[in-house]
C-alpha cells in the first residue's frame, strides 16, 4: 500500500508557487507606464561572445518616475546594449549621449492600457491552466494506484479533496496577482 505524506503535498505545493513566480516574472516585464528596471531583465547582449544581462553588463538606476538610465561599465559596449534595446519588443528607442543611454517610457494611452489589462489577463489564465495540470497530474497518479489497489478509495478521496483545497488557494492567489497588476496599470 502507498501512503501518502506531508512530502506528497509539498511537492504540489512547490510545483503551484513556481507558476506563480513565473507569472509575477511576466508581470515585471509588461511597461506599465513608469520606469521599471524589471522590464530589462530579459534582454541579453552579447559580451565578448558571451550573452550576458543588462544589469551584468551595465549599472541601471531609476532617476524619475518614467526614466531609467543604464551606464555600461564598459564604454564601448554603449553600442551594443542600445541595439539590444530596440532589437527587443520594448517599445522604446533609446537615446545615448556617449556615456550612458536614457530610456524615458512615455505615458500610456488608454487603449494601450487595455491592451496591457488583456496580456495580464491571457498570463493569469495560462497559469490557471497550469495549475490545474498540476492537480490532474497529481490526481491521475493517484487514480492509477488506486486502480492498481496500492490506495484504498477513502484515501483516494482525502488526497483528490487536499489537492483541490491547494488548489483553488493558488488559483485565488492568480486572480489576486492579476487583478492588482490590472489596477497598477489602469491607475497611471
Amino acid at each position: 500500500m502507498i501512503e501518502i505524506t506531508k512530502n506528497d503535498y509539498d511537492v504540489i505545493e512547490d510545483k503551484m508557487s513556481k507558476t506563480i513566480s513565473n507569472l509575477v516574472e511576466n508581470f515585471n516585464g509588461i511597461r506599465a507606464g513608469r520606469a521599471n528596471p524589471h522590464v530589462l531583465d530579459k534582454i541579453t547582449v552579447d559580451y565578448y561572445g558571451a550573452p550576458s544581462p543588462l544589469n551584468a553588463v551595465a549599472n541601471i538606476q531609476v532617476p524619475e518616475a518614467r526614466m531609467i538610465t543604464l551606464a555600461p561599465w564598459d564604454p564601448s559596449m554603449l553600442k551594443e546594449i542600445e541595439r539590444a534595446i530596440i532589437a527587443s519588443d520594448l517599445g522604446i528607442n533609446p537615446s545615448n549621449d556617449g556615456k550612458i543611454i536614457r530610456l524615458v517610457f512615455p505615458i500610456l494611452t488608454e487603449e494601450r492600457r487595455k491592451e496591457l489589462a488583456k496580456s495580464v489577463k491571457g498570463y493569469g489564465e495560462e497559469s490557471k491552466v497550469a495549475i490545474r495540470n498540476v492537480r490532474r497530474d497529481a490526481i491521475d497518479k493517484m487514480r492509477a494506484a488506486n486502480k492498481k489497489k496500492e490506495l484504498t478509495d477513502d484515501v483516494l478521496k482525502e488526497f483528490e479533496d487536499k489537492v483541490q483545497k491547494i488548489t483553488d488557494k493558488f488559483i485565488a492567489e492568480v486572480e489576486k496577482t492579476c487583478e492588482k497588476k490590472e489596477k497598477e496599470l489602469m491607475e497611471i
